[in-house]
């Protein structure tokens, strides 16, 4: 009785673990684009605040960088203009990093290299491969302490919550 409750629990996490990304992209593509654009623009000045001070992003001015999350549907391009970065809707990508939720996640939070998810072909990288590589460099530098506190603590209570998830 009690393992078949384990067991019923187990697949309850792990249905959740996997369904949970689209409904959340149901609810996200509900939020007007600018709203997005401005929550994603100002996370992404506080994160690489020290990196556009040190012209460690110099690679991305304007170039354009296309992310796209399968599972959320999402899509949004980032560039530095005026050593600013930049978010769009819609730009032509000199490189695109394409993935989905749960392991961009496991990727943002230290869990997973992004050279193994590449070659799985789980992780998409296409277009200008130099840049790429400044991408994924810039991936690998990120500290999870540099995050902003309510940023890190999200990412890492999803990653354990993927990761505690039992494999099928």
């Amino acid at each position: 009785m009690i393992e078949s409750q384990h067991n019923l629990l187990g697949k309850i996490h792990s249905t959740f673990v996997d369904k949970a990304p689209q409904v959340l992209g149901i609810t996200l593509r509900c939020i007007p684009f600018n709203l997005k654009k401005q929550v994603i623009e100002q996370l992404l000045q506080l994160q690489f605040k020290h990196s556009l001070e040190d012209g460690d992003l110099d690679f991305l001015e304007n170039r354009w960088l296309k992310i796209e999350v399968t599972d959320l549907q999402l899509i949004w391009f980032v560039s530095l203009i005026e050593n600013k970065l930049v978010v769009s809707r819609e730009e032509i990508a000199d490189v695109s990093f394409i993935g989905n939720a749960n392991d961009l996640i496991m990727i943002a939070t230290r869990r997973q290299d992004p050279d193994t998810l590449f070659f799985q072909r789980r992780l998409i990288v296409e277009g200008d491969t130099e840049l790429g590589l400044y991408v994924k460099n810039l991936m690998d530098s990120i500290e999870l302490e540099s995050m902003p506190k309510p940023l890190r603590i999200t990412l890492e209570k999803l990653a354990d919550l993927i990761e505690s998830a039992p494999k099928e």
